[in-house]
């Protein structure tokens, strides 16, 4: 097969895999890769309807790309009781994408949890709960947000703007456990720093 061909391939896959995206951001991205990678072939091929189309797509993924950067969400934390219904209606509803991030995930699990519903423009997209494990440690239980809202925004809000809120309970660190690869990449890249001693724990500062 030649390169060409391939180059038709790639870009067609990406654009492809680009409809599949929950996230709106990470769609917007493949699929101006997909589209100028696309039109590169149709410049090769010399199909000019080809480079017209996708050079259209990309040119509109690279306006909205810009206007979702420049689009300021407001983000708060909103305390809810263990026994609130409205808790337990959330995680009903997305326990099973709970589960492949918190395998076996349980609330009555929890001694004494700290939990908060993440609210974005006032929207409840996720759910944080925490547990004092002593000495100042905040050990996570679950951090949660649904599909069509996971961005570095939220993680940067709970982690960054909600620091005041945490250390006011007495808290000077986060630690995590994990065993699942996704949600151990996340943590990483949040900040969090893996203990060498013991894989699969994870801790940073308040």
């Amino acid at each position: 097969m030649e390169l060409v061909q391939w180059v038709g391939y790639v870009g067609s896959a990406l654009v492809a895999t680009s409809l599949m995206m929950n996230n709106i951001w990470r769609l917007r991205w493949i699929n101006l890769v997909g589209a100028s990678t696309f039109a590169t072939y149709g410049l090769l091929i010399q199909a000019w309807p080809v480079v017209c189309l996708n050079s259209f797509i990309a040119a509109v993924d690279v306006v909205y790309l810009v206007i979702l950067s420049r689009k300021k969400d407001t983000f708060s934390f909103f305390e809810v009781a263990p026994d609130s219904a409205f808790l337990k209606e959330f995680l009903t509803f997305w326990a099973d994408d709970i589960n492949r991030f918190f395998p076996g995930f349980s609330l009555e699990g929890v001694n004494n949890p700290e939990i908060r519903l993440i609210l974005r423009n006032m929207l409840p997209v996720g759910v944080f709960v925490c547990e004092d494990a002593g000495d100042g440690v905040a050990q996570i239980r679950l951090d949660y947000v649904v599909p069509d809202y996971r961005d570095f925004k939220n993680a940067r809000f709970v982690y960054s703007s909600s620091h005041p809120r945490l250390k006011a309970c007495g808290f000077r660190s986060f630690a995590a456990t994990s065993g699942v690869p996704a949600h151990q990449r996340f943590l990483r890249k949040v900040g969090f720093r893996e203990d060498s001693d013991q894989p699969g724990h994870f801790t940073m500062p308040v």
